[in-house]
């Protein structure tokens, strides 16, 4: 989740290789963790230093000890954003982990084909490939006449992957994953300085709902859901705080309702109300069935 900058210039230096101190960075572990639920294990100071290194020159300030004061002054929020965007690295791709999007297609969808409306929740949405990928097969499966029962929620507590998930623009490397005729339908090629990126089209975009959320926050004002994704996030958690997010995941599932996580992770030593499903998949019981 986090990775060095190469920085320049002996300020750089230092700040990567001793620039933060063990008492700074015991500080930076219990923020992290308090407030955002990362786990930042001992070994990462460099890592962290360089991040946060960058911030420290950006502000002009001295050093990290200054910054975490500068960061606690500003009753804003927005440096704390600003710490977070520095502490997380937002990695995702179209159509990642394509067996979620196989029982997706053959078998959550047509179970929700004839309700009036139901949400589908993309929580940790990054740069938006996720929730774009899960509107995508939605209108191919179900078909225009029915998309519209659909209500696309994505969510991220960063504030920088947000906003460039919103604007969907991309390389078109990043496409290679996508059929020829999805291309077509659902991304503006660009021209001139944008060669070589595509942009979802604006029609298509308006479709996602985006929204900023810390997920170590009270969720009982999200919506009841029929679907969440929450892949890939739950990794960077403890225990206990993954167990206090399922159950708050559980509760805003409607009976019957899916839980889809990452491959990498699992909800051994997890204590929940769900059923397995299969490998990264859990349901909720009930209705629906």
């Amino acid at each position: 989740m986090l990775h060095d900058d190469g920085l320049g210039g002996s300020q750089a230096t230092a700040v990567a290789s001793g620039g933060v101190r063990p008492s700074e960075f015991r500080e930076i572990q219990s923020m992290a963790h308090d407030i955002f639920g990362l786990e930042l294990k001992t070994g990462k100071e460099a890592l962290v230093g360089a991040r946060l290194g960058k911030r420290v020159r950006e502000l002009g300030l001295k050093d990290i000890s200054d910054y975490l004061g500068h960061v606690k002054q500003d009753h804003s929020g927005l440096e704390l954003a600003g710490l977070i965007d520095a502490l997380t690295t937002n990695f995702t791709s179209f159509l990642r982990e394509p067996v979620h999007f196989k029982l997706l297609r053959d078998r959550i969808l047509p179970g929700l084909a004839g309700r009036q409306t139901y949400q589908i929740w993309s929580a940790g949405c990054s740069t938006g490939e996720e929730p774009y990928s899960i509107l995508f097969e939605t209108a191919e499966t179900l078909g225009d006449t029915k998309l519209g029962a659909m209500k696309l929620l994505a969510t991220d507590i960063s504030t920088r992957a947000l906003k460039a998930a919103s604007e969907g623009i991309f390389p078109v490397a990043r496409l290679k994953e996508l059929p020829d005729s999805w291309r077509k339908r659902y991304f503006q090629r660009g021209t001139g300085q944008q060669e070589g990126m595509v942009r979802v089209r604006p029609e298509w975009r308006a479709r996602v709902q985006f929204e900023r959320l810390n997920l170590m926050e009270d969720l009982s004002r999200m919506p009841r859901c029929a679907v969440i994704f929450c892949r890939n996030v739950m990794i960077y958690f403890d225990k206990p705080t993954q167990e206090r997010l399922v159950g708050q995941f559980a509760a805003r599932l409607d009976p019957g309702g899916w839980l889809l996580i990452g491959h990498s992770e699992g909800l051994m030593g997890v204590r929940h109300d769900l059923e397995y499903v299969m490998p990264a998949v859990y349901r909720k019981p009930g209705a629906g069935r």
